[in-house]
């Protein structure tokens, strides 16, 4: 949530930061809510000064024997009280509406995010490996979603029977393959300093509005009857433990990863990427968070970046690193970074990590501060960071596709061998 003094004492670079996100924002009505806000803030005041001064006279005047004086005056605050209660009533409404329209207006890019429309206008920042020239060797590389079943470790006819569309099955060693991924990226991240968490794969309200997936972005999330929802990532959770808390600064930079599975009704994705486990609505992720002091946060955003890219460069996966433009950045950061593997189906890059610092945006919905009494007084709101290290279901997409062999099968990267069990080649099985 962006501050409210920032927003009234930089309302144009406000109006024009939206503008550049494409993002729904009416200064007037932020100005109009704020000015209603601030005078109903100065009726206030004023009325309790007179009354706490006329309240004072009272006694006075009755220890004077003017009793008729004092009931006089008596009778004023009774008629303060009254309105107080109306003005308290208008600024609380005011208050009520003000921070409603702010939990819906997303973050401020940095000034190092480049301004552009959508993912045409992001820039590539670098790119690790050589996609394979299946030409060369003599044939074609199948997709995953063909190869799996091929091989029996996919089915998506009967995940579909068990649930709906966008629902897969994995069995034998694609069920293997999973659990590899997943521990292997654990144990990476936890070896480069990352405490790991396990977390509930539901969430309260109040979690998911910390880190901004509600209000708006409610029509992305399962939703329980009992007013929980599933986690759309465990940033969620990763970020809220710390909500409502004052952290100290030398304990910062915090760095979280944990596993969950992920839950996306992905109702604005009707029509992409259909096929396969590229986008579906229950998919498993290793995520990495940090909460970290202000002037360290984009330096931080980097490292978290090569966590990301580390697990790749292990795996022998070819990538680019993108930096999304200000109309294709999420709602809560200030900064992202795509992490894009390569797919053979796609003949692409396909997005498999995102980076993003969100500033003190989150920070600010959740209450997270830090104190550092050093260097200033009080608190301050920390710095949160996000990003997928990896999502498991397109990293195993990638695996099956860039290692496939010509007849048919999938040779294990070496570094996942010993979580497969010692098995190197995935070979055709009965499902």
């Amino acid at each position: 949530m962006l501050d409210i003094k920032f927003v009234r004492e930089n309302l144009d670079a406000v109006t024009e930061a939206m503008s550049n996100r494409h993002a729904s924002w009416d200064p007037s009505a932020f100005s109009e809510l704020d000015e209603a806000r601030r005078e109903a803030i100065k009726q206030e005041e004023a009325l309790q000064a007179e009354r706490n001064t006329l309240s004072k006279s009272i006694g006075k005047m009755m220890g004077e024997g003017k009793k008729e004086e004092a009931e006089a005056v008596k009778e004023r605050v009774r008629a303060i009280n009254d309105q107080l209660a109306e003005i308290s009533a208008v600024r609380e409404d005011a208050d009520t509406k003000l921070h409603e329209l702010l939990l819906r207006v997303p973050n401020m890019p940095d000034a190092s995010t480049p301004v552009g429309d959508d993912e045409n206008d992001n820039p590539e920042v670098r790119r690790w490996g050589t996609p394979r020239d299946f030409a060369a060797e003599g044939f074609e590389p199948k997709a995953h979603w063909d190869l799996g079943p091929e091989l029996g470790i996919m089915d998506f006819e009967r995940g579909v029977k068990l649930a709906q569309s966008r629902f897969y099955l994995l069995g034998g060693l694609g069920a293997r393959l999973e659990r590899a991924l997943i521990n292997f990226m654990a144990d990476t991240h936890a070896s480069r300093g990352y405490k790991e968490w396990w977390c509930p794969a539901l969430a309260n309200a109040n979690t998911l509005t910390g880190t901004a997936q509600l209000p708006k972005f409610e029509e992305d999330l399962f939703k329980t009857t009992g007013g929980l929802y599933l986690i759309p990532t465990a940033e969620v959770q990763l970020t809220n433990i710390h909500a409502g808390e004052v952290l100290d600064a030398d304990k910062l930079p915090l760095k979280y990863c944990a596993f969950t599975p992920c839950f996306r009704e992905e109702a604005g994705s009707a029509g992409r990427d259909t096929r396969g486990i590229i986008r579906v609505h229950q998919f498993s992720k290793v995520e990495m968070v940090k909460i970290a002091k202000p002037e360290e946060g984009f330096d931080d955003l980097e490292t978290m970046v090569e966590d990301a890219e580390n697990i790749l460069q292990l795996l022998g996966l070819p990538y680019r690193v993108i930096s999304l433009c200000t109309g294709d950045i999420g709602f809560s950061s200030a900064k992202t970074y795509d992490v894009e593997v390569w797919l053979p189906s796609y003949g692409a890059y396909k997005e498999i990590s995102s980076c993003s610092c969100c500033t003190d945006f989150q920070a600010r919905r959740a209450n997270i501060k830090y104190r550092d009494p050093e260097n200033f007084k009080g608190s301050r709101y920390v710095y949160t960071l996000n990003g997928s290290g990896l999502a498991v279901g397109r990293t195993m997409a990638a695996v099956i596709e860039n290692y496939q062999n010509p007849d048919g099968t999938v040779t294990v990267p070496d570094v996942l061998v010993p979580y497969m069990g010692g098995v190197k080649v995935i070979e055709p099985e009965q499902f």
